[in-house]
């Protein structure tokens, strides 16, 4: 699954246009590396996202095109 896509069905951003434009400037990392929103998302990549003065460290967990508001939070587990 496409790493903007990602950002979105787990909703840490909230539209997949921003998780885009977050890609393009920079903001986020996998595995240490800068990403494309192209990036193909696998399960164990570190992502880390930089908000502002906020930096957020996710493991992904698991992949799923489709899933609830409940259970988005299962496809990624937040690193210290």
């Amino acid at each position: 699954m496409r790493l903007d896509k990602f950002l979105k069905v787990s909703r840490i951003i909230k539209r997949r246009t921003v998780a885009n434009e977050a890609c393009d400037q920079g903001r986020v990392t996998v595995n240490g590396k800068p990403a494309k929103a192209s990036y193909d998302v696998k399960v164990g990549d570190v992502l880390e996202l930089r908000f502002g003065e906020k930096t957020m460290r996710a493991e992904v967990m698991k992949i799923s095109e489709h899933v609830g508001k409940d259970a988005a939070a299962e496809l990624y587990k937040v690193l210290p």
